[in-house]
C-alpha cells in the first residue's frame, strides 16, 4: 500500500504527468515487477502510486529524470540553479511537500477557474480580517502573491505542457501601468498603460517567448512594504529560464491595492520590471539573485 501523504500524492501526480507515455508504462512495470499489466496512462499512474512506499523512493527512480523534477519545482515557484544535481532537487521537493508553505501553494491553485477565483478571494478576505483583528502581515501577503502570480504566468508557457490557468486583465486595475526595462547588450525600455495591454505584454513573456520566471522568495530576494493609504509594494528578484538554460535575472516591483467592489481581492496597480541577460551580468550565473533596490527607493514608490 502507498505510504504517500495527500500532499505528496498530489505532487507525484504532477511529476508523473510530465513523463512520456513510454516512460510511464515502463515505470509501472518496474514498480510492480511486471506483475500488473496496465493499458493506459491513467492506470499506469494509479498503479505507480499504489505500489510506491514513500515519496523519496519514487523521486529517485531512474525514469523520474532530473529535468522533470526541475521543471516541477519551477512550476511551483521554487528557484533552483539549472546546474542542480538530481539529489539536490529531490531533497528540495521533499522539503516543499513537508512544509506548510506547500499547503499555501496548493490553496492558490484550484482545478477550475471558479476554484482559483475563490482561493484568490479567500486570501484577500483573510488579509482583511488580519488587518482588523491581529495586525496585517504584508510579508505573508507578498509571499502568497508571488507564489500565485508566477505559477499563473508560467502556466501560459506552452513548453511546460500544462493547462494554462486563468490569466487575464481581470487581475489588474483598469489604469494599471507597466514599465519594462531589458538589458541584453543594449538597454531597451517599454511602457504600457491599461489592463488589456499590460496583460498581453506580460503574457507574451511566457506564451510567446517561452520564458520561465523563477522567483527567489528568500529574504534577500523578496521585500514587502505597506503604505498607510492601502498600497502594498511587493519587490521580488528571480532567474529567467528557457528550455532548462538560465538566460539572466529579473527584478519586479508590484503595487497592489484591494478592490472593495470585488470582495476586497488584491489587484495589480502597477508593475516595474527589469530584465538583465547573461551578457549584462558578465556571464556569471546567479542561482538566487538578491534585490538591488534599497528600502529608501521602495519607500519612494509607496509615497
Amino acid at each position: 500500500m502507498s505510504g504517500l501523504s495527500e500532499r505528496e500524492r498530489a505532487g507525484c501526480i504532477k511529476i508523473l504527468q510530465l513523463m512520456s507515455k513510454g516512460d510511464l508504462l515502463s515505470l509501472s512495470d518496474t514498480v510492480t515487477n511486471k506483475l500488473i499489466v496496465v493499458e493506459n496512462v491513467t492506470e499506469a499512474t494509479e498503479t505507480i502510486l499504489s505500489f510506491t512506499k514513500n515519496a523519496e523512493e519514487l523521486l529517485k527512480r531512474k525514469k523520474v529524470y532530473r529535468d522533470l523534477i526541475f521543471k516541477y519545482l519551477a512550476k511551483e515557484g521554487v528557484a533552483m540553479p539549472p546546474s542542480s544535481e538530481k539529489h539536490q532537487l529531490v531533497r528540495k521537493t521533499l522539503e516543499l511537500w513537508s512544509s506548510r508553505k506547500a499547503g499555501v501553494d496548493e490553496s492558490l491553485l484550484g482545478d477550475t477557474d471558479e476554484t482559483r477565483q475563490r482561493s484568490s478571494t479567500k486570501i484577500a478576505s483573510d488579509s482583511t480580517n488580519m488587518k482588523v483583528e491581529v495586525g496585517f502581515d504584508p510579508q505573508a501577503l507578498g509571499q502568497q502573491f508571488c507564489q500565485w502570480f508566477f505559477q499563473l504566468l508560467n502556466s501560459q508557457n506552452p513548453s511546460l505542457g500544462q493547462q494554462p490557468q486563468d490569466w487575464g486583465p481581470q487581475h489588474f486595475w483598469p489604469d494599471v501601468k507597466l514599465r519594462l526595462v531589458s538589458r541584453a547588450g543594449s538597454e531597451q525600455m517599454e511602457e504600457f498603460l491599461g489592463a488589456e495591454l499590460v496583460n498581453l505584454r506580460l503574457l507574451a513573456l511566457t506564451r510567446d517567448e517561452h520564458l520561465l520566471l523563477s522567483p527567489n522568495l528568500d529574504p534577500l530576494g523578496l521585500k514587502v512594504l505597506a503604505s498607510p493609504h492601502g498600497l502594498v509594494l511587493v519587490a521580488v528578484a528571480g532567474t529567467i529560464h528557457r528550455d532548462g538554460a538560465c538566460l539572466g535575472i529579473f527584478e519586479q516591483i508590484f503595487g497592489l491595492i484591494r478592490s472593495p467592489l470585488e470582495n476586497n481581492s488584491w489587484k495589480i496597480k502597477f508593475v516595474n520590471m527589469k530584465i538583465r541577460g547573461q551578457d549584462a551580468l558578465g556571464g556569471t550565473e546567479v542561482a538566487a539573485p538578491a534585490l538591488s533596490y534599497n528600502s529608501t527607493e521602495l519607500q519612494l514608490l509607496c509615497s
